[in-house]
């Protein structure tokens, strides 16, 4: 009996094909017994004088030069032969160049990013999304790589901006902080639900959130008393946001035109919140400026490591031709930061001039644990570094030559963390008989719980105590003018410099030894075009291999397949999978 077979044209309705149809013999090995559709002139019987194109099976001998002819040979024969699929070739890799230097306005448009908290909804139940981060690997700190600052903003850069053909931001990264006694406990287990400030064994990371919750339930009164006692919040949102109006005036001023983004790790306003907006606002060019002087993975790397995980959520739309961002990983020795510090100092100081062994200048910085130094954060060496410099500053000029020494506040849990610490240098000072001391609070750019309550009131009360009876405290940067203007420098110092990107920050600074998501095509060719490169290939390799089974018919195959032995169902068997690489090996006509 004869089967009908069916051709492209034809539809099998009721089993019964269309009109336009051919038999062949149900019996011939290589068939099913089932009418076929399209390609149904590829099972027509080989001629008997026709080589087989799979002579060894793949799994027999697995890419042996006996196997199989000459891949460069092949892919000659295939490209001179296949026209079809040497144009596909060409038109992919014109795709892949095409996407990646075409103007953003060409490109596939990436979603607008992140989705920010909802802010209609209550504060004190909304946490924020936290981040997973990982353990540096030991490394040492770098040193700044791109040579002298520059003050001078670029005049193509003025002009774009001027013009609105660029749009410049600038995204301050901070702690944050609560403004309301009820949202303490809430803005503690952000912080130690961060892995970057309170690490566990791997064992007991998917805990992480749990001990937070108790770390913070068990501190919140505390702290809801240190909070209640500058005034019931903390001041540093509006303290930053009045840095970013005053930097943004001074950069007017200066001929460049920009936007100040806040973006807070552990309250209002949070990061996404900053990036939402400047996603919306459609910021072609940003730069990052952590408001930590020092570099540590616990504050500087916790904010970038966050901003990194969104850059990955969202790669298409941190393409550097639509959104060219750059850090400011540290600005511990900027002269500008170095300067006014020290002003304040002096100023502090005027009182014991001619009498410098009558006081001592003490710098009290935020600690880190120890383990995180040993892990290679600089946090340490920049501190020992920074106030190196302001004090030299300070000696400068007159016969004066002023003493201090440098201590670690803010300890929390029971590691060790970077000694001395504040109070213990206070008790000692006071027991040598030091009367006057002046305080700097190093690693704080604005005042909040830190310097109005730890430092004025606690330390102070320690101070006395100790015998120190003339306790003085130099005021946070908060708005001076010196500093905005050292912010205002850092900002054109970094648009005019070369790119420092996020990830680059990170690998930098922490050591990580895993490499930037598509480093390898760095140089101009982006995810979009690959995946379009990719697809086009797939194409290609499709195309091939339906014209070998349509020119050249195709083998028996040995062995069970999961529809009968026609070559597409004998695919997902182990023969049909030797099968197609020999054919995409071969490139036989």
């Amino acid at each position: 009996a004869e089967a009908p077979i069916v051709p492209s044209s034809g539809i099998v309705r009721g089993g019964k094909p269309t009109s336009a149809s051919k038999t062949f013999d149900s019996k011939d090995p290589r068939l099913g017994s089932r009418p076929r559709g399209r390609f149904s002139r590829a099972h027509q019987p080989r001629k008997a004088a026709e080589a087989p194109i799979v002579q060894t099976r793949l799994r027999h001998c697995p890419l042996s030069p006996t196997c199989h002819p000459s891949i460069r040979s092949s892919l000659a024969t295939m490209l001179t032969q296949h026209r079809t699929l040497a144009a596909l070739c060409v038109l992919a890799a014109f795709s892949a160049t095409a996407q990646a230097f075409a103007p953003s306005s060409l490109r596939t448009p990436a979603r607008a990013g992140l989705r920010s908290p909802d802010l209609t909804s209550s504060r004190r139940g909304h946490v924020g999304p936290m981040m997973a981060a990982t353990a540096p690997q030991s490394r040492g700190m770098f040193k700044n790589m791109f040579g002298k600052v520059t003050t001078t903003i670029n005049r193509e850069t003025a002009q774009k901006a001027k013009t609105g053909e660029e749009k410049v931001g600038i995204l301050f990264l901070n702690l944050g902080g609560p403004e309301k006694l009820d949202e303490v406990e809430d803005f503690l287990f952000n912080l130690f639900n961060d892995p970057d400030i309170i690490r566990l064994p791997d064992a007991l990371q998917p805990l992480q959130s749990f001990i937070a919750r108790r770390i913070a339930s068990s501190r919140a009164p505390g702290s809801m008393e240190a909070y209640e006692s500058i005034g019931g919040g903390s001041p540093i949102v509006d303290l930053t946001m009045d840095q970013g109006e005053k930097l943004q005036a001074e950069l007017e001023k200066r001929g460049l035109e920009s936007k100040i983004y806040i973006g807070m790790r552990y309250w209002f306003p949070f990061t996404e919140e900053a990036v939402d907006k400047i996603l919306k606002d459609e910021i072609s060019r940003l730069v990052i400026i952590p408001l930590y002087p020092q570099y540590s993975i616990s504050t500087s790397g916790s904010s970038l490591r966050l901003l990194n995980e969104m850059i990955k959520a969202d790669p298409d739309t941190w393409d550097p031709r639509r959104l060219d961002h750059t850090v400011v990983p540290d600005w511990f020795d900027h002269p500008g930061y170095v300067k006014t510090q020290a002003k304040l100092i002096k100023k502090e100081l005027e009182e014991f001039k001619g009498r410098p062994g009558d006081v001592k200048v003490m710098f009290s910085a935020h600690g880190v644990p120890v383990s995180y130094v040993e892990a290679g954060d600089p946090y340490k060496s920049q501190i020992e570094r920074c106030s190196e410099l302001i004090m030299e500053e300070v000696n400068r000029e007159g016969a004066d030559k002023f003493d201090y020494t440098l201590c670690f506040q803010s300890r929390v849990g029971p590691v060790k963390w970077l000694e001395p610490y504040t109070d213990t240098v206070l008790n000692q000072l006071g027991e040598d008989g030091l009367k006057n001391i002046v305080v700097v609070p190093l690693s704080f750019v604005s005042d909040h719980v830190e310097t109005l309550e730890e430092i004025d009131q606690e330390y102070r009360e320690v101070a006395e105590e100790a015998g120190i009876k003339n306790f003085k405290r130099v005021p946070a940067l908060n708005s001076e003018p010196d500093f905005i203007d050292a912010l205002a420098d850092l900002t054109i110092d970094a648009l005019n410099k070369p790119a420092l990107r996020v990830r680059e920050t990170l690998n930098l600074y922490q050591g990580d030894e895993k490499a930037p998501d598509g480093s390898w095509m760095n140089i101009g060719i982006t995810q979009t075009s690959e995946k379009i490169n990719g697809r086009l290939a797939m194409v290609a390799l499709s195309f091939l291999a339906v014209t070998q089974v349509i020119k050249a018919g195709c083998p028996p195959i040995d062995g069970p397949s999961i529809a009968g032995k026609e070559p597409f169902c004998a695919a997902f068997s182990a023969d049909g999978w030797g099968w197609l690489f020999d054919i995409a090996s071969s490139f036989q006509m």
